[in-house]
């Protein structure tokens, strides 16, 4: 059972930036592919970015690219979301999840395919 906590959420005003945690417990994380997804009420569950188990290799939501970066630290059990450039629109619960050959294998932006997710955290943009 693995689980998983995310931190670092908060108000920024817009062009400002956070950097999202998420940190692993009960599994063995490096084994792992890694995903953050958010939600804003009413809306379904979007997903936001992936990394691979190795971190070789990257995925990024259209809505994102280029202002978000995803990255991991196997020794601290731990991914990151970078965020730059931030928007309204990208308010949010993010939330970060774990899953195995699964996401790679059937789509890094299903939400199926992960098997242990956190709580979330609240990003807040202000215009």
């Amino acid at each position: 059972q693995v689980q998983l906590v995310e931190s670092g959420g908060g108000l920024v005003q817009a062009g400002g930036s956070l950097r999202l945690s998420c940190a692993a417990s009960g599994g063995t994380f490096s084994g792992y592919t890694m995903g953050w997804f958010r939600q804003t009420p009413g809306k379904e569950r979007e997903f936001v970015a992936a990394i691979t188990s190795s971190g070789g290799r990257t995925y990024y939501a259209d809505s994102v690219e280029g202002r978000f970066t995803i990255s991991r630290d196997n020794a601290k059990n731990t991914v990151f979301l970078q965020m730059n450039s931030l928007k309204p629109e990208d308010t949010a619960v993010y939330s970060c999840a774990a899953g195995g050959v699964s996401p790679v294998a059937y789509g890094v932006g299903r939400e199926e395919m992960y098997d242990y997710w956190g709580q979330g955290t609240q990003v807040t943009v202000s215009s």
